[in-house]
């Protein structure tokens, strides 16, 4: 009789995922042992950026001993006795990748376009103007300021390490910071690592470092968009015909 696999009763196991090309890129994911290899790349695509064709992933235990390649695509994760804990760790092997040269944590690498102040004040609009125009209109909508405390009462069950959906979208991720934020505006703010890459930074805004998660899974909103609670990571595969 031929062997068979045998699964524990907890069908799931969660793993620390990094990355060969993206050093800030770490996030602890939940799988399913029954997923085979092939699905397991497909998730990690959509939030490293590697592609399923360019990836190897290598399975190392918790003391950091390499268990082995996940090279077999039609393989059960479980095939390969991954445990909690263990590290999952892409390999992109593709030199022209996204995630190559530093282009995902390095912004400066980034050409930026600049424009001069006299150009900038001759286009026929612009927000500057728009600004102007507004405060004329209405020179005291430019005093108000909000409350060093606003929405504070709103964070009170809110806390660093809550699983949480951020409207609008209903995504969902896990809260990272709680607090002011003098660069972002008077008031109380939420930093979110997003499962998906779905956010605009890594967690540093306008210089100033809030918390730290992979590039592009980071965002900061308003306590009133944020609802704490039982919202686990959504399964890609979970809404498939089976």
């Amino acid at each position: 009789m031929a062997s068979q696999l045998h699964l524990p009763a907890d069908d799931s196991v969660q793993l620390l995922v990094t990355h060969s090309n993206i050093k800030t890129f770490s996030a602890d994911i939940r799988f399913s042992l029954q997923t085979t290899v092939e699905a397991v790349k497909d998730k990690l695509w959509k939030k490293s950026g590697t592609s399923m064709e360019s990836m190897r992933l290598e399975l190392y235990d918790d003391t950091g001993s390499k268990v082995g390649d996940l090279n077999e695509d039609f393989r059960p994760l479980g095939f390969y006795s991954p445990h909690n804990g263990y590290r999952l760790h892409i390999i992109d092997l593709d030199p022209t990748s996204v995630t190559s040269g530093g282009w995902l944590e390095d912004t400066s690498l980034v050409e930026k376009y600049t424009i001069s102040d006299e150009a900038y004040n001759k286009l026929d609009s612009n927000f500057r103007k728009f600004k102007e125009k507004m405060i004329s209109q209405n020179p005291t909508a430019s005093s108000k300021k909000l409350p060093d405390n606003y929405m504070e009462d709103l964070c009170a069950n809110i806390k660093v390490g809550d699983r949480c959906e951020v409207e609008p979208g209903a995504k969902r991720g896990l809260v990272k910071f709680v607090g002011k934020a003098e660069a972002l505006g008077p008031g109380f703010w939420v930093g979110i690592q997003y499962d998906e890459p779905l956010g605009k930074h890594d967690g540093m805004v306008k210089g100033v470092r809030f918390f730290q998660c992979p590039p592009a899974h980071g965002g900061i909103v308003r306590p009133d968009k944020v609802k704490v609670g039982d919202f686990p990571e959504r399964d890609p595969f979970e809404e498939e015909e089976i």
